[in-house]
């Protein structure tokens, strides 16, 4: 399911679907494909919000497997989603939101506990620290199923709905006689609750050992980015000059040329055809896109720059999200501390949420100008297409009303 918008990841999400967010060097949505497409031979894509991103980017074949896509017109909730498939499906089949991020370990067991029970109608659950932000589930001693509720103020369980499904086609047959629900959708836990009733749903329990990560606010990339670092392999195939410090496990795209006096360590993955440096520093879990140019006397930390962005002369970048085609100018500094070192407060549109972390930077979207000497508070958000003059200090929100 990849149709939404995601407007909790806005401004990134203004100019493409939530999925197509790149974590690692990757659309969420490729990494899920990656994993999906080991057991499954044919996948179907619903598609809806901006959704010729999605479809220019993988085309009609990934990894030997066959990608259809369908349309979702509206986007009115997960059931409606699904329900789109109906003419498609004649067996029993597995959903997947296209927005978490999962290791392949989890498919595959998911699978085999669905034919050890011998059930068509499953859902993948796991353990959360704060479960009144999800939908809370309660299982038996048999793993069925005997609870769902959205998002309860005092949740029984730390269990929570995963966003991996197991359905036979009698879900079509529920789901059209649904009704909305107080958000004006058709949610797909009002059909889960009947076949809790009629006792045909189960639970599997993500294992430790397994990998889930929800990404549903814009610093949860910066979180996912790191984790899933930590597990590649070094891979150089640009050009890297002889006086260039390379530390840990680090991805050279093809066509990509480190110049000399840079120092990178890893673990950080680097595109195809950039430039980096002469005398760039890329610490740890930095992830940067194609076509990018990071250069003299610049440092990246823990950031996510995004494809065709250039960062060119005497800036720093920590703890950042920045979109493609941006160019911050000479002397621009993203701070990503309070003085106070104070969990820092980010503004999306007219709400104000923390992020829980201590260092963050900016959350930049596409098409962003910035001046010589800018400088940009923790926790800014800059909407896409945003110029910002030289010296100016920025904090909060910059952009908000301009068009795309």
């Amino acid at each position: 399911m990849a149709g939404g918008e995601g407007k909790r990841m806005r401004p990134l999400t203004l100019t493409r679907p939530k999925p197509m967010l790149p974590v690692a060097g990757k659309p969420i949505l490729q990494i899920n494909l990656e994993v999906i497409t080991e057991f499954f031979k044919k996948i179907y894509v619903v598609v809806g919000y901006r959704k010729y991103v999605v479809m220019q980017h993988f085309g009609n074949k990934f990894n030997n497997a066959e990608i259809e896509y369908i349309e979702q017109k509206e986007q009115i909730g997960t059931a409606n989603a699904i329900s789109v498939l109906k003419e498609k499906i004649r067996n029993k089949f597995i959903v997947m939101n296209g927005d978490i991020v999962v290791s392949e370990n989890v498919i595959k067991n998911f699978v085999h506990f669905t034919d050890e029970n011998n059930t068509e109608n499953a859902l993948c659950l796991t353990k959360v620290e704060n479960p009144s932000d999800y939908g809370v589930v309660e299982i038996d001693e048999n793993n069925r199923i005997v609870v769902i509720e959205e998002k309860p103020k005092n949740p029984k369980s730390n269990l929570i709905n995963a966003g991996i499904y197991m359905f036979d086609t009698k879900i079509f047959r529920l789901i059209e006689n649904l009704g909305k629900s107080e958000r004006a959708e058709y949610e797909i836990t009002d059909a889960i609750k009947i076949l809790i009733k009629n006792k045909e749903i189960y639970g599997y329990v993500i294992e430790t050992n397994e990998f889930w990560m929800d990404v549903g606010k814009p610093w949860d990339l910066l979180t996912a980015n790191e984790i899933l670092l930590k597990n590649i392999k070094s891979g150089i195939y640009g050009n890297v000059d002889e006086r260039v410090t390379i530390k840990n496990n680090v991805i050279v795209g093809r066509d990509t040329e480190i110049l000399s006096g840079s120092y990178i360590i890893g673990p950080c993955c680097i595109g195809r055809n950039c430039k980096i440096g002469p005398n760039t520093f890329i610490r740890p879990y930095t992830s940067i896109g194609d076509n990018c140019h990071i250069g003299n006397a610049v440092e990246i930390k823990n950031s996510i720059i995004m494809c065709n962005t250039n960062v060119p002369h005497l800036s720093y970048v920590g703890d950042s999200i920045i979109g493609e085609h941006c160019n911050l100018g000479a002397g621009t500094n993203i701070a990503n501390l309070r003085h106070d070192k104070a969990e820092i407060d980010v503004k999306i549109d007219d709400k104000i949420i923390n992020s829980g972390r201590i260092k963050l930077g900016a959350i930049i979207g596409d098409n962003v100008k910035t001046g010589i000497n800018s400088t940009i508070l923790p926790g800014t958000v800059v909407y896409p297409n945003a110029r910002i003059n030289a010296g100016e200090i920025v904090k909060w929100q910059f952009g908000r009303n301009l068009k795309l």
